[in-house]
């Protein structure tokens, strides 16, 4: 077997330089942890930015792939297949949505939603052609493609992509005035996560999405709620909606709609949205296939039966709670909701990277964000006596500094 500085190395030479990793090379999972080539084992604190909500290789995800596996895998959409009606009916009673858009990434379901949003408003709501706009929020984060960053406000992801696609407005995150005072004859949709995760886990004012709700319904637009990583679990309700008692007209779930499995994401909507999208006018080859419909099926029934969704509340509690009894001059602010947390450094700490850096020699792998955010988001899986050997070690990581 390789070095682990030789497998590093084929990285750097063969591989597009578009992450900065830590440099720690995995091997295996299980659960809430993971094994690097060496042997050495860690707590996964990021859970594959929520993909791994379930835990790294569960057993019946597994074995529902691996079945699947050896019947089919792929048909395309020229054809049916036997798990694609079930995992709609399935996911869509578990939400109460009317509708289901199977697609692959968290990228394609937010390009899938603007193009499904942008069509209702010029067919049903009657915005003249190509005059359509959607609001979304500063610091945001959508995914990758050109269009998604053409309404970041992130300098790293626009710089020397553009000319972008026009029909956005940016408004302040948790400005409920902001929002109205936006909104347009040809607005069609406000595009939001209900926690801005890379942004650093920052949470809106209570009420925020509750006025977001109502603002919507008075002027006619679509809410369209990113949940691809705030859903299925991971701030203790089975969608972040819940916490406020709304239900947004577009939902977008991915991550872990798969449990890590495969690329698996969908556009939850309500009938009015997704009904004005023809035969021929969307689509993907990998979308829906049965293989992605059996592990999503499986993952997601998981979820529930293991009461993932009540852990992931207890023990974010107990998390949060514990991080904030952390007392150092380098922690400004530790803030949460469930396992999505986020500690926040002062400028002086000289930068969460190196911070994340000392956790991994102590056995956690965590990641930075913004420069001065720690996030902390473990497999939902994990247990009070993990979370106790988590903290002795971040505790060790600030007093040794």
């Amino acid at each position: 077997m390789l070095s682990p500085n030789a497998l590093m190395q084929l990285e750097e030479r063969f591989g597009a330089h578009n992450y900065k990793p830590l440099d720690v090379v995995l091997t295996r999972g299980q659960g809430i942890w993971v094994w690097d080539v060496a042997g050495r084992r860690y707590m996964d604190c990021l859970a594959a930015y929520s993909a791994v909500n379930q835990g790294h290789c569960h057993p019946r995800i597994l074995a529902a792939m691996m079945d699947q596996a050896k019947r089919l895998t792929l048909t395309s959409r020229a054809f049916r297949n036997d798990q694609l009606g079930l995992m709609y009916q399935e996911i869509c009673e578990l939400t109460r949505s009317h509708k289901m858009l199977p697609m692959n990434s968290g990228a394609e379901a937010v390009e899938t939603v603007i193009k499904a949003v942008r069509k209702w408003g010029y067919t049903v709501k009657g915005v003249p052609p190509d005059r359509a706009e959607i609001i979304v929020c500063a610091n945001n984060f959508h995914g990758r493609t050109i269009t998604i960053v053409g309404f970041s406000t992130d300098p790293v992801s626009r710089e020397g992509f553009g000319p972008f696609t026009p029909g956005f407005r940016i408004v302040p995150f948790g400005d409920a005035a902001a929002l109205e005072a936006a909104v347009t004859p040809h607005t069609v949709g406000f595009l939001v996560e209900p926690i801005q995760g890379e942004a650093g886990v920052i949470i809106p004012p209570d009420g925020y999405l509750r006025q977001a709700r109502e603002i919507c319904r008075r002027h006619d637009i679509v809410l369209i709620l990113d949940e691809i990583q705030t859903g299925l679990g991971r701030t203790g309700k089975l969608l972040a909606e819940e916490h406020e008692g709304i239900e947004a007209d577009l939902t977008l779930v991915g991550k872990a709609l798969s449990g890590g499995f495969y690329p698996v994401s969908a556009v939850l909507s309500n009938q009015a949205v997704m009904d004005v999208l023809r035969p021929g006018e969307h689509g993907s080859t990998f979308g829906g296939n049965p293989l992605a419909c059996a592990v999503a099926r499986a993952a997601v029934r998981v979820l529930v039966d293991e009461g993932m969704v009540e852990n992931a509340a207890a023990m974010g509690a107990y998390f949060l709670a514990e991080l904030r009894g952390i007392r150092h001059p380098a922690i400004k602010e530790v803030r949460g909701r469930g396992l999505m947390i986020g500690m926040e450094l002062v400028p002086e700490a000289g930068g969460a990277r190196a911070f994340c850096e000392r956790l991994m020699t102590h056995g956690l792998l965590c990641k930075e964000t913004h420069e001065h955010t720690i996030r902390f988001a473990p497999p939902l899986v994990i247990t009070r006596p993990d979370i106790d050997w988590a903290l002795e070690r971040i505790a060790k990581v600030f007093e040794n500094r």
